[in-house]
């Protein structure tokens, strides 16, 4: 079964940066696809950034030249590189693995930018 288990969520400033993880255990890492989502209170559950399994990004455009996502294959480890970061993007930030029709989610970690 996989598990996804992020950290690296605090307060932050506006126009700061913060680099989430997501550590992946329980099947073999580089068959998935992985994926950034958030949400933030009252809202919908809102995609960000995913890489392929063969490292091809996709972004949604109001992430686009602030996040960068990566992954290491090597540390079954996904990252979410966020910069100039602004009070609208306080939220709780979910990591996602996917493979065909299974999806998998972790707990989330929240990320609040405030001065």
């Amino acid at each position: 079964q996989v598990q996804l288990a992020e950290s690296g969520g605090r307060l932050v400033q506006p126009g700061g940066s913060l680099r989430l993880s997501c550590a992946f255990s329980g099947s073999i890492f580089t068959k998935y696809g992985m994926g950034w989502y958030r949400q933030a209170p009252g809202k919908q559950r809102e995609f960000l950034a995913r890489i392929s399994n063969g490292g091809i990004p996709t972004y949604t455009d109001s992430v686009k030249g602030r996040f960068t996502i990566s992954r290491d294959n090597a540390k079954n480890m996904l990252f979410l590189q966020m910069n100039s970061l602004k009070p609208e993007d306080t939220a709780v930030y979910y990591c996602n693995a996917y493979y065909f029709s299974n999806n998998y989610w972790g707990q989330g970690t929240q990320v609040t930018v405030s001065s």
